[in-house]
């Protein structure tokens, strides 16, 4: 039994999702946790314009999850996924646990900005670079 992380992409169906927020949402929740699941953020992406129709519908509700789950149960997930009537397509990605915190605090909005004593140096590409073993880098030897 290996619990991975994962985020999930839902489209939903705009007329579906603006008749009943809550409640469409609440269907991909039930189906995380039907499964074993944790949810660790979930939130509403955006509204968009769809580049084609999908089953006739031009505009979808977008809809991010982050979530842990067992790995042997994530086939019946996207199966309970694929016969949900509200989400018309839907993309699971396995995260890398280093970076889950750091994604989770961002779809929660708990973005802290970096320690103010931590100064940046941007290099041009045609300067000099002196490291500290004494080589010069120049972007001119090269070519």
């Amino acid at each position: 039994m290996a619990t991975q992380y994962y985020d999930c992409f839902f489209l939903f169906d705009s007329n579906r999702y603006n008749r009943d927020p809550g409640g469409v949402s609440a269907t991909v929740h039930a189906s995380v946790e039907k499964f074993g699941g944790e949810i660790l953020a979930s939130r509403l992406w955006d509204e968009r314009r769809l580049a084609f129709p999908i089953n006739g519908h031009t505009k979808g509700t977008y809809w991010i999850t982050y979530f842990k789950m067992d790995s042997l149960q994530l086939k019946d997930f996207n199966r309970d996924c694929q016969l949900n009537e509200n989400i018309m397509r839907f993309m699971v990605t396995r995260v890398d646990p280093r970076l889950v915190d750091t994604l989770v605090a961002h779809a929660l909005g708990k973005v802290t900005p970096p320690p103010r004593d931590v100064e940046v140096v941007a290099v041009g590409v045609g300067d000099d670079l002196d490291v500290e073993d004494g080589v010069d880098f120049d972007p001119e030897d090269d070519a």
